[in-house]
């Protein structure tokens, strides 16, 4: 599905997933409320689902605040089901606050400038 501000995809069988998000232009609150129950409803009736997240970032603009907090929200809920998350983007800030989340999460976030190389690491 794509809206105005993301697409995404979610891929796999059995626990194993392979998820992709590209996110275009600024978030908002009602991107949240399309995005979040396509996810659940992409893995309920899986029991310990497994998801390697692909997260295209490189036309991302930011969030309006209260998508800020949908983000944190969902991260503290639905963490347990990511075992890598790779975002793609130019460098900058984002890159250091990729290795900030890092220290917080049980699951592996790796930044990347090039989505080939993401790719890849996510294979591994």
């Amino acid at each position: 599905m794509e809206t105005k501000a993301f697409k995404f995809e979610l891929k796999g069988a059995g626990e194993h997933f392979y998820g992709y998000l590209k996110v275009i232009g600024k978030l908002t609150h009602s991107d949240y409320e399309t995005f979040v129950p396509m996810f659940e409803q992409s893995l309920q009736c899986i029991k310990e689902p497994k998801v390697k997240m692909l997260i295209d970032i490189s036309q991302w603009e930011g969030f309006e605040p209260e998508a800020a907090w949908d983000d944190l929200k969902f991260g503290l809920s639905h963490g347990s089901e990511f075992t890598k998350i790779a975002v793609v983007g130019e460098s900058g800030f984002i890159q250091y606050a990729v290795k900030i989340v890092n220290w917080f999460t049980h699951y592996e976030m790796r930044f990347f400038e090039d989505s080939r190389n993401a790719k890849e690491w996510l294979d591994v």
